[in-house]
């Protein structure tokens, strides 16, 4: 199976990224940051809507842009690339379902692993079995979020609540993978950058062994995770989901931690973004439940000996 890009692919990918960067650039991110969570920028999130990234699954007759998995994958790569914050993933679920989220007029929320995000800045959260009515989420409790960019309301257990149907769920958890390939990237890119910059005993530190295997290690760990999300991507197999979740989720994690270790003491300043990407890291890491749900779906494959 050949996983290479094709020329419209990588024309989409560098078409988001440079909207994206054009759009969410450094100076965005921290006057996201400043806001703490509070006013998801409208505008921005009806120009995602223009340029076809909530519609992007849509059939053309639906006014959608006729793509597939593999597309919507590659934008939300980019999304997690310069940490696009709201709920993106829930509104683009919700194309074609719930009216204006395609055009991104409606800003739609779910409940991912028992947390909800941006509940207060959402105009419909997804209802129960994908009903686009929308249940109001009654009793949720706001948390105290560790990423700035990602407000978070915790659903009391047993309480009824919008939340994906079965399958949807499964790509719901993989476009957060795919956001989370994106992070990795990212501050692997980013730690590669400073390794070449700065300089320790008259050379770059870049050049020290210890260095060069935190980098090492980390652009492993992302292409391995770039693969099990792009396969995942082509077969929407649920154990190639889980597979690409872990993957994904270790690249971004460890990888915004060693990216900390290559900029020193600098990296853990509120200057810097590289704590951003670690914050955002742990909080995609819970949106599709438990760790241990995506092992169980690893473990009953092998088990049943499909071979995979």
């Amino acid at each position: 199976m050949d996983f290479r890009l094709t020329e419209d692919q990588r024309a989409l990918r560098d078409g988001v990224r440079a909207l994206l960067t054009g759009r969410f650039g450094p100076e965005a991110l921290r006057a996201a940051v400043a806001r703490g969570g509070r006013g998801l920028d409208r505008a921005l999130w009806r120009e995602l809507g223009a340029a076809g990234f909530f519609s992007l699954r849509l059939p053309e007759a639906d006014g959608g842009a006729g793509l597939g998995l593999p597309e919507a994958v590659l934008a939300f790569e980019e999304a997690g690339r310069v940490l696009l914050p709201g709920p993106l993933v829930a509104t683009h679920l919700a194309a074609g379902r719930v009216a204006g989220a395609a055009d991104g007029e409606t800003v739609v929320t779910a409940v991912h692993g028992g947390l909800v995000e941006w509940l207060d800045e959402s105009d419909t959260v997804w209802g129960d079995a994908g009903d686009p009515s929308g249940a109001v989420v009654a009793g949720a409790v706001p948390l105290t979020s560790v990423d700035p960019l990602t407000p978070l309301h915790r659903i009391p257990e047993g309480l009824p609540a919008g939340r994906f149907d079965g399958s949807t769920d499964a790509l719901a958890v993989l476009l957060t993978a795919a956001e989370q390939l994106g992070n990795a990237a990212r501050t692997c890119e980013a730690a590669v950058q400073h390794a070449r910059t700065r300089e320790q005993f008259g050379q770059p530190i870049g050049a020290f062994q210890a260095v060069k295997h935190l980098c090492a290690g980390m652009l492993v760990r992302v292409e391995l995770a770039r693969a099990a999300v792009y396969a995942a991507a082509v077969t929407a197999d649920p154990v190639d989901i889980a597979a690409a979740r872990l993957l994904a989720d270790d690249a971004a994690v460890r990888g915004a931690r060693d990216c900390l270790q290559v900029h020193g003491g600098m990296g853990f300043t509120w200057e810097s973004d590289v704590h951003l990407y670690l914050k955002r890291a742990w909080v995609r890491a819970r949106r599709g439940g438990p760790v241990t749900e995506s092992e169980d779906v690893l473990a009953e494959d092998l088990i049943a000996g499909t071979g995979r």
